[in-house]
């Protein structure tokens, strides 16, 4: 606690990765369910995806199981 007695929030709000509005404690890192929404729908329909290098592409596993 702050020396006047209000909770000191765990962590700062940043900006909405989506809008840039103040993030919310609810809907961390987001302002609000829409903008969560909205960026779950672009990781859904493949907008977003994580690079994969040519050569983790061509690994394979080894056939006796490590």
């Amino acid at each position: 606690m702050s020396e006047n007695g209000n909770v000191e929030p765990l962590r700062p709000a940043r900006p909405c990765p989506e809008c840039g509005r103040p993030s919310t404690r609810k809907s961390y890192p987001f302002c609000s369910d829409r903008c969560r929404n909205v960026d779950l729908q672009r990781w859904l329909t493949g907008s977003y995806a994580i690079p994969v290098t040519e050569e983790e592409e061509n690994l394979k596993p080894s056939e006796d199981g490590d």
